[in-house]
């Protein structure tokens, strides 16, 4: 069932048709009804490409994330696109990895999908190729960087204070008494895991040590967080307290622990990054650092809407985390 055999069972032109579809003027009541009538009567759905070349409207968003496997980002990716369906607009979601040129090829497809805004999960889209590629192919549509941030006129950063937050969780340690506190970090590197770093690297003073020798870098799985704490642990048996970048290393280095017999949080105190399902579910429940993640996906999505309906908007906003207490702790 197309516009035209509407049209012609209703006897009118398709154009009137298309008119009744789009709420237009230059219809009367009565036709108006039949062709509505008719349309229910024949569940016919408007072709929403089409009226999309139309309109110049495509209502589609699309929402790039580097590695789907990766529940925080792709919690964020959920929260974004129930935001976005509730104010009419339908996602397309790309995996895009981790290499520059898959993000600049996912940016590229968006593009000829007509897409009317980009939303970007997490930091690791903070780089000069993205930049060139939003330059380059979505100068006139809104984008949304969910932690992160370029400097372009229609970019929008949606940013969490990382660095501050990696402090109180050195102070929170320090308040339980743990003092000797080595750092985990997740690869790849980007502005996200630097600001993480620093954060900690800022509190040599605070905890009196070399903090060079006790950052730890390893891959982003439940066998790397068991790794670098094994690695820890030989390097330093006296450690006292572990941070890690993520959840999900808390949680590897969590079984370690418990496979030496160490107490925790008695002999070792555990802090992750995230404050994701993993941190609520092991054993025992895991301090966590709430970067905000949520608000930051609901917040990139409306700036989005807002932007397209011509409201005006804040290019970089900042959250602040907050710590979230439990039993590792």
């Amino acid at each position: 069932m197309t516009i035209y055999d509407i049209a012609e069972i209703a006897g009118v032109s398709a154009s009137t048709v298309s008119r009744v579809i789009n709420n237009k003027p230059g219809v009367g009541l009565e036709t108006r009804q039949k062709i509505m009538k008719l349309m229910e009567n024949y569940n016919y759905s408007p072709n929403a490409i089409a009226r999309g070349l139309v309109n110049r409207s495509s209502k589609t968003i699309g929402i790039l994330v580097a590695d789907i496997r990766n529940i925080h980002h792709i919690d964020g990716a959920y929260y974004i696109e129930r935001e976005l369906i509730a104010q009419g607009y339908c996602c397309i979601i790309l995996n895009t990895g981790n290499e520059d040129a898959d993000k600049v090829n996912a940016i590229e497809i968006l593009h000829r999908r007509r897409v009317e805004g980009v939303v970007m999960m997490g930091s690791i889209f903070q780089c000069k190729e993205v930049e060139e590629a939003i330059a380059r192919c979505m100068s006139d549509i809104p984008v949304a960087i969910v932690n992160g941030w370029l400097d372009l006129p229609n970019v929008y950063g949606i940013l969490s204070d990382e660095m501050g937050g990696v402090v109180s969780c050195v102070d929170h340690l320090i308040s339980r008494g743990h003092k000797k506190i080595a750092f985990v970090c997740d690869r790849p590197s980007n502005p996200s895991n630097t600001l993480k770093e620093r954060g900690y690297f800022s509190c040599a003073e605070k905890l009196g040590m070399e903090l060079k020798d006790w950052g730890y870098r390893t891959e982003n799985t439940l066998e790397g967080g068991e790794e670098a704490t094994l690695q820890i642990l030989n390097d330093h048996p006296d450690v006292e307290g572990i941070i890690y970048a993520v959840d999900l290393l808390a949680v590897g280095g969590l079984q370690v622990l418990h496979g030496r017999n160490i107490q925790v949080p008695d002999q070792v105190a555990v802090v992750g990054i995230n404050d994701s399902t993993y941190a609520q579910i092991c054993t025992p429940t895991l301090t966590s650092l709430d970067n905000k993640r949520m608000d930051a996906s609901v917040m990139a999505a409306r700036i989005l809407v807002d932007h397209i309906c011509g409201k005006k908007t804040a290019n970089r906003v900042m959250l602040l985390p907050d710590l979230v207490v439990r039993e590792s702790t």
